[in-house]
């Protein structure tokens, strides 16, 4: 339950101030999508948010999502269709800093956008939850000039009650274009604000389903959304929101969720190529890094880090692999890309020793990495695969040690 609710306050979340003075004086501008075929970006949001269960404060935490897309067609009337995948992750406040953020449930989409910003997409598909947002009208606007139009929410209603596809609400958004900025890389981009308020009642289908008790019934709150808009390139280059939510279960509890969240859009190039390949296999040669493979996946491209050494029966890395990384850390800081960090171990014990040695085995390097600032904490994520991906025998002491290893994955998508 507890997840979903997260998974609610994530998504609908966005960001990134400025402190720049506004001109109100602007020309008169007609807002609209562009798309270009091919073109990869990524939306990287943190949540902040305080959650309170039954007006007594519960907890802080820091939510990540995580959206990657890739622009498959542009029709002739601009339209473009993209293909997505959706991923949302938690930490706790008090372990944010400097730590790596575990890679979270993953849910694939496909959509096609108009240049006003309207949304086609299939019933099958449960992301993005807020949908028609920002929708443009077809004339110019001026600074301080607004206008409304119709958004909504699709929620995933499979697990509470086996609705099988987004259940949808609607509700009204409020627009206004302020004025321009300029950022201080010289960008001039307009900010939009947006006002909604939120009323969802959830069906009462515990008659037909099997409901479970704290499955939210009536859900309600604000958001206020700052956009700051690349008119050049058509295209959102940040986004900042306030919000509230409150969510009454159907077994009367109540729980709010109140704070800020950020975000920004970010292109990037694809590391996966026969190039990249070449170059870093030949830095790891050059720089006599051993146990080192460099391969393609389907993510990125993939730096094997087999036989990694770690302090006995411990996820701590022992000096040896610290120097190792800090040379690897050089190659990762070419590219901009966010970085997958995947544990794997020997098949010794129990699969759940397996899985938990695998997970923190990960975050060690991740962390070690998010300590070297060769990325953001919240740029670099974690999973642990436990043996079920063995790369050799698990029975010989040369495959387990080549099985016993960490991958860092220069993500694509």
């Amino acid at each position: 339950m507890k997840q979903k609710l997260l998974l609610l306050a994530a998504i609908i979340s966005m960001s990134g101030l400025f402190a720049q003075k506004i001109n109100t004086d602007a020309e008169p501008k007609l807002f609209q999508f562009k798309f270009k075929e091919n073109d990869q970006s990524r939306i990287l949001s943190t949540v902040t948010e305080d959650v309170y269960l039954n007006g007594r404060f519960n907890h802080t935490a820091v939510i990540l999502n995580r959206i990657s897309s890739i622009i498959t067609e542009v029709d002739e009337n601009g339209r473009g269709t993209a293909q997505a995948v959706f991923m949302t992750t938690e930490n706790s406040a008090k372990a944010w800093n400097n730590k790596s953020y575990s890679w979270g449930e993953e849910y694939e989409s496909v959509f096609t956008r108009d240049t006003n910003g309207k949304y086609e997409i299939e019933d099958i598909y449960f992301m993005p939850t807020v949908r028609d947002v920002p929708v443009f009208p077809d004339r110019e606007v001026k600074p301080g000039q607004g206008w409304s139009r119709q958004g909504y929410e699709a929620h995933d209603l499979r697990r509470t009650f086996g609705i099988e596809k987004p259940f949808q609400f609607p509700f009204d958004a409020n627009y206004i274009y302020r004025g321009d900025i300029e950022n201080e890389d010289g960008k001039i981009l307009s900010l939009i604000e947006i006002n909604y308020k939120m009323f969802f009642t959830t069906p009462d289908l515990s008659s037909s389903y099997n409901a479970v008790l704290d499955a939210p019934k009536i859900t309600t709150g604000f958001s206020h959304q700052k956009i700051y808009w690349d008119n050049e390139r058509g295209q959102i280059d940040n986004y900042s929101e306030d919000f509230k939510i409150q969510i009454e279960t159907f077994s009367g509890d109540v729980i709010m969720f109140t704070g800020k969240a950020h975000a920004e859009v970010t292109e990037f190039h694809r590391s996966n190529t026969d190039e990249n390949l070449k170059k870093i296999t030949e830095t790891v040669a050059e720089l006599g890094l051993e146990n080192i493979d460099v391969k393609k996946s389907d993510r990125g491209l993939t730096i094997s880090i087999e036989n990694i050494q770690f302090q006995p029966d411990s996820s701590l890395l022992m000096d040896s692999e610290k120097t190792k990384l800090v040379k690897i850390g050089e190659i990762l800081k070419e590219f901009e890309n966010d970085l997958l960090v995947t544990g794997h171990c020997a098949k010794r014990g129990t699969l759940k020793m397996q899985q938990q040695i695998s997970e923190e085995r990960a975050s060690a390097v991740a962390d070690y990495l998010a300590r070297l600032k060769i990325r953001n904490p919240n740029c670099i994520f974690t999973q642990g695969k436990g043996a079920s991906d063995p790369v050799d025998t698990n029975q010989t002491e040369e495959g387990r040690a080549r099985n016993r290893r960490v991958e860092i994955t220069i993500m694509d998508k």
